[in-house]
């Protein structure tokens, strides 16, 4: 079982940029697919971006394709999400998540182990 702790949200103008972080530990980083999602106040949380457990298949929302670029470092046992042109409809609690899967492919449904989620407000 690995434990999640995002960082790096924050206030950004609409347009601006952010990074977050998710750092891991436990064991067998390497062999979980992780996976962002988002929670905006009185809404039910999203699937935002997920990848594979060495990097070579990602999987993002319709909403944040050409946007949004999720990737990891195995060595680091951390994942992040770069988030570029934002929209102030991208506001939310941004959580990280993982699963145990060896997959190419993960359902948004799949993942169980989650962290307490990181702030990201954009303003227009």
């Amino acid at each position: 079982q690995v434990q999640l702790v995002e960082s790096g949200g924050g206030l950004v103008q609409a347009g601006g940029s952010l990074r977050l972080s998710c750092a891991a530990s436990g064991r067998s980083f390497s062999t979980h697919a992780m996976g962002w999602f988002r929670q905006a106040p009185g809404e039910e949380r999203e699937f935002v971006a997920s990848i594979n457990w060495n990097g070579g298949f990602t999987d993002y929302a319709d909403s944040v394709k050409g946007r949004f670029t999720i990737s990891r470092e195995n060595a680091k046992s951390t994942v992040f999400l770069q988030m570029n042109s934002l929209k102030p409809e991208d506001t939310g609690v941004y959580s990280c998540a993982a699963v145990r899967s060896l997959s190419s492919v993960v359902a948004p449904t799949d993942f169980q182990t989650w962290g307490q989620g990181t702030q990201v407000t954009v303003s227009s």
